[in-house]
C-alpha cells in the first residue's frame, strides 16, 4: 500500500537563539521520545538536564544514540521521589519542563493498573509540584496520548474540546492526569499571585521513528522479527492509527515552550493536539507490509487476529486544527517518509554505524526539508 511520497510544507518555525544557552529539564530522557527530544535539545543549544529510571529497554535509543554525552545533569530516580525530584529541579534551575516519563504501553497496564495509574497520574502531580518549588521555571509542557479522549470508534476526528475517557488504565491514567494538570493550572499557575509557570498539555498519535524497542509496539516488534527473519503476527491488523514521525510532534512541543514563554503566553497554557494529516492515517496492517517491503531481505507479516487480547481502540484520529492555526505547526513528512526514516534508522544501527550522528543527521534532514 503506496501512502504518497511528497512533503507537506511546513510552517514551523523552531528558533535556535531562543534555546541557545537555556536550560531545560526533560524527565522521561532515556526513553524512546524523551532521548530524540534531548538530542534536539541539545543540538538547538540548550543545556540538557534529565530525570528518569534506566533506559526501559535493551537495546535502546539512549545508548545506541548516546543520549547521555549531550546531557549536563542526568539524574537516575523515580517520580514518587518527591523528594529526589524537587532536588532536580533545584540543581538544574529549568526555564522550562518538558515532562515524557511515564508507563506508555496499553497493554503493561493491564498487568500492572496500579503502577500505571501511580506512574501517570501521581507522576505528573509530583512534577507540578516540583515545579512549584522552583522559581525558574516559565513553561511546563506535560505530554499525554491521543488515548484520553472517550473513544467512540467514529470517522471524526477528536479535538481538544471533547470529553475525555478512558477504557483501560493506560487511557484512564492518561485523561486523569490531564484533570490534574488543569486543576492545577487553575489553582496554583494562574493569576498575579500564582506560579509564573505556563502549563501546557501535549497530546499525539502513534509516533514512530528509530531506537524504540518497546514491546507491544508495531514498529519494534516489526523490526525484531525481521533481523532473525521471521514473519511479523499481527494481532489487530485493521485498526486505524495516526502515525507520524517522532520529530513531528517533537517540533509542535518545542513551538509551543517557545510561545508559552512569550508575552502572550497564558494564551497558549492549554491541551493541543499534534496528529497527521488524514494521509498519515493507516492500518496497523499496511504500515507493517510497507515496513516489510522497505526492510526487503525476505521481510514478511502474517495477520493472526485473536479474540483474546485486550481491548485496543479500533479507530482513533487526531484533528490538529488548533496547532495548525494558533501555533503554524503542520507535519512535514508524509507516512511514507516516515516510514523510510525508520527503516533507515533501524538498518543502520543493525549494520553498526554511528547511531549518535546517524540520529542527529535525522533531526537535520528534518529541520531543513522546507525553505525557512
Amino acid at each position: 500500500m503506496g501512502f504518497g511520497t511528497g512533503a507537506v510544507e511546513s510552517l514551523v518555525r523552531i528558533q535556535p537563539s531562543f534555546w541557545c544557552g537555556r536550560s531545560v529539564l526533560v524527565t522521561g530522557h532515556t526513553g524512546f521520545k524523551g532521548g530524540w527530544l534531548s538530542l534536539w535539545l541539545h543540538r538547538l543549544g540548550a543545556k540538557v538536564h534529565g530525570y528518569a529510571l534506566p533506559p526501559p529497554t535493551e537495546p535502546s535509543l539512549f545508548e545506541a544514540a548516546r543520549v547521555g554525552h549531550v546531557l549536563a545533569s542526568d539524574t537516575r530516580a523515580d517520580l514518587a521521589d518527591l523528594t529526589q525530584l524537587k532536588a532536580a529541579f533545584s540543581a538544574a534551575q529549568p526555564d522550562i519542563v518538558f515532562h515524557l516519563a511515564a508507563q506508555p504501553l496499553v497493554r503493561a497496564s493491564y498487568v500492572d493498573p496500579l503502577g500505571t495509574l501511580s506512574s501517570n497520574i501521581l507522576g505528573t502531580a509530583h512534577v507540578l509540584e516540583a515545579a512549584r518549588s522552583c522559581d525558574t521555571v516559565h513553561a511546563l509542557v506535560l505530554i499525554t496520548t491521543d488515548k484520553v479522549y472517550e473513544n467512540r470508534e467514529w470517522v471524526y476526528p477528536y479535538r481538544e474540546i471533547d470529553p475525555l475517557g478512558g477504557h483501560d488504565p493506560y487511557s484512564a491514567s492518561k485523561a486523569a492526569a490531564e484533570l490534574v494538570a488543569a486543576s492545577y493550572r487553575a489553582s496554583f499557575f494562574t493569576g498575579a499571585t500564582g506560579h509564573p509557570a505556563q502549563v501546557a498539555t501535549v497530546r499525539a498519535g502513534n509516533v514512530i521513528g528509530g531506537g524504540d524497542w518497546a514491546s507491544d509496539r508495531l514498529v519494534p516488534d516489526c523490526v525484531r522479527s525481521f533481523m532473525v527473519r521471521e514473519s511479523v503476527r499481527l494481532r489487530f491488523p485493521q485498526a486505524v492509527r495516526p502515525w507520524q514521525h517522532v520529530l513531528e510532534p517533537l517540533a509542535g512541543y518545542l513551538l509551543l515552550a517557545e510561545q508559552l514563554l512569550s508575552p502572550n503566553g497564558a494564551a497558549f497554557a492549554k491541551a493541543w493536539n499534534f496528529g497527521p494529516d488524514a494521509s498519515g492515517d493507516a492500518s496497523v496492517g499496511a504500515v507493517a507490509e510497507t515496513l516489510a517491503q522497505l526492510w526487503g531481505m525476505g521481510a514478511s507479516v502474517e495477520s493472526v487476529p485473536s479474540t483474546a487480547n485486550p481491548h485496543e481502540a479500533g479507530l482513533l484520529r487526531l484533528d490538529s486544527s488548533l496547532a495548525r492555526s494558533e501555533l503554524a505547526w503542520r507535519p512535514r513528512w508524509s507516512l511514507a517518509q516516515a516510514l523510510l526514516q525508520t527503516a533507515t534508522w533501524y538498518q543502520a544501527w543493525f549494520q553498526g554505524a554511528d547511531m549518535g550522528a546517524f540520529t542527529l543527521d535525522q533531526i537535520g534532514a528534518y529541520e531543513t526539508e522546507c525553505p525557512s
